[in-house]
């Protein structure tokens, strides 16, 4: 019995290892990305915008990072950490022998260096690495100071919440002093970090290309080469996807879903993301800054219409500035209706009677929270048109455009943000605060000042219980919808599409699709 037993288990795992074999990891191959837009740059303290962080997320890492798709904090440079009882003081044990790519050492001196070229406006290198939005993601950072070799402590002005979790956001990743020093003002063309993956090369508006880091301390990634390639339009991405001479891509037109998810030789994925489309209405230029021009506004688009014809099922109407699967979503705030009859009233009570011109701005390439940017405006721009308000539609190249509604050169604009950690701190103060107005580079594109909500939402980053957080975040959504800054239009999915040989590939709800241990089974 014994050796019968034995020869079925002998039996069992040779079949198994036939049935599963071509599930075993493969080391090797180049996997193509197809995606809309070029990166603006490649330093991590200098953008903000996806199509640059999908690259420095693979070339640079953080202290903590998030895990897998999750919005669950994990070490990563550090391997753990302690916090002092009153809140204020962090202290970072970091890991040990990681080199990196240009093969000088990670150490404290690395940490407190990367951190002080985006603070210290008497650093060295501050000039090249100044954050342009350091103040809202660690503003009660006081100083970094090394305690020894691999244990650095970080000093708050005051107890913050979301801390940790904006620690492991993209803007906070460590990069390498001897190369920001050699490299200055070029630093962002040639990024250097301890990642999975080394920099290669950047032919700009088409491809960047990336190569396997053989000394990554977390395992040398499965693919040899990982390039990102610059396809603009959707269609054309989804054709070369069909033919194989891209793997994968993200940037789907909703009319295309069906035929993705029929094709046999293409995966589909979606998963619920953090994210905000909105229209913003310049505060500081009339006739926006009449609260009632901003209502009429609102009442004037049909956004329903709009995600049904132009999201194909991966969209749903915004009513907040953060979506429903997000801590403090306040469901009790009352959207405004589609009323254009509303809308003309309003107008004329603002003195506008027989409406207005203006200018629409849009974004010129597909985003994950607006995938037919065009098409979307031209609708708004239609329901405005019903209620007398004559509004051009205007776009840039996408370097441009962001440069160009951070200085508030716009009447309005269509945007969109995803959540870089999953907490609401990271939309509701970066993008409506109005300690993030400044010229040039506003977060807050509407420009839009309320002392209350300030108030409000410094009270929500320093209130240590989650309770009391969700209550304020849930006032704060009571107070924009009043004033009307914005008319927030949809909240997506992520989406993207692979070859079937692709293995191993997720779409995470924030932050960039990670590749380390992604492999291809040709």
């Amino acid at each position: 019995m014994k050796r019968f037993l034995l020869s079925l288990l002998v039996v069992f795992l040779l079949l198994s290892s036939v049935a599963f074999g071509a599930e075993t990891p493969k080391y090797g191959g180049t996997l193509i990305f197809g995606r809309g837009g070029d990166s603006v740059a490649l330093d991590p303290a200098n953008v903000t915008d996806g199509e640059s962080t999908r690259v420095t997320e693979m070339i640079f890492e953080g202290l903590v990072g998030f895990k897998g798709e999750t919005t669950d904090v994990i070490p990563v440079l550090a391997t753990s950490w302690t916090i002092s009882k009153d809140g204020k003081v962090w202290t970072f044990k970091l890991r040990k022998g990681v080199k990196f790519h240009d093969g000088t050492p990670f150490n404290a001196e690395a940490v407190k260096f990367s951190f002080d070229r985006q603070f210290d406006k008497n650093h060295p290198y501050y000039k090249y690495g100044r954050w342009e939005y350091a103040e809202f993601a660690l503003d009660p950072l006081q100083k970094v100071e090394i305690v020894d070799d691999y244990t650095v402590r970080f000093t708050l002005k005051y107890p913050f919440s979301p801390f940790l979790a904006n620690l492991a956001m993209f803007s906070c990743a460590i990069v390498s002093p001897t190369a920001v020093k050699k490299y200055e003002a070029d630093f962002f063309k040639n990024p250097v970090g301890t990642g999975p993956f080394k920099f290669v090369e950047w032919t700009q508006k088409d491809k960047i290309v990336l190569e396997a880091n053989p000394d990554y301390w977390g395992g040398r990634p499965y693919l040899d080469k990982l390039i990102f390639r610059v396809i603009p339009d959707n269609s054309v991405r989804w054709l070369e996807l069909q033919k194989g001479s891209i793997d994968a891509m993200d940037g789907i037109n909703p009319d295309d879903i069906p035929a993705i998810k029929n094709d046999p030789n293409v995966v589909f994925y979606q998963v619920p993301a953090l994210n905000i489309c909105y229209l913003a209405m310049n505060t500081e230029k009339k006739p926006f800054d009449n609260v009632s021009v901003r209502r009429a506004i609102n009442y004037a688009i049909n956004k329903k219409a709009i995600v049904d014809a132009f999201y194909g099922g991966i969209g749903i109407v915004a009513k907040n500035p953060i979506p429903p699967n997000m801590m403090g979503y306040n469901d009790k705030v009352k959207d405004y209706e589609y009323n254009p009859e509303k809308a003309k009233e309003l107008l004329a009570k603002a003195g506008y009677p027989n409406g207005f011109e203006t200018t629409l701005w849009t974004p010129s390439i597909p985003r994950v929270y607006v995938p037919q940017p065009t098409k979307v405006a031209e609708a708004i721009q239609a329901d405005l048109a019903k209620v007398g308000i004559k509004a051009k539609i205007v776009t840039y190249d996408w370097g441009t455009y962001l440069q160009k509604t951070r200085e508030g050169e716009h009447d309005m604009a269509i945007l969109g943000w995803g959540s870089d950690n999953g907490d609401p701190d990271n939309t509701i103060y970066v993008l409506l605060d109005k300690d993030n107005t400044k010229k040039g580079v506003a977060s807050n594109i509407s420009f839009y000042k309320n002392d209350r909500l300030h108030d409000i939402l410094i009270k929500a980053q320093q209130a240590t219980s989650v309770s009391a957080r969700k209550r304020l975040y849930e006032a704060a959504q009571e107070i924009i919808k009043s004033d009307a800054p914005w008319v927030p239009l949809a909240h997506t999915s992520a989406v993207a599409a692979t070859r079937k040989y692709v293995k191993n590939f997720a779409v995470p709800a924030i932050g960039a699709i990670k590749f380390t241990r992604v492999w291809l089974d040709k």
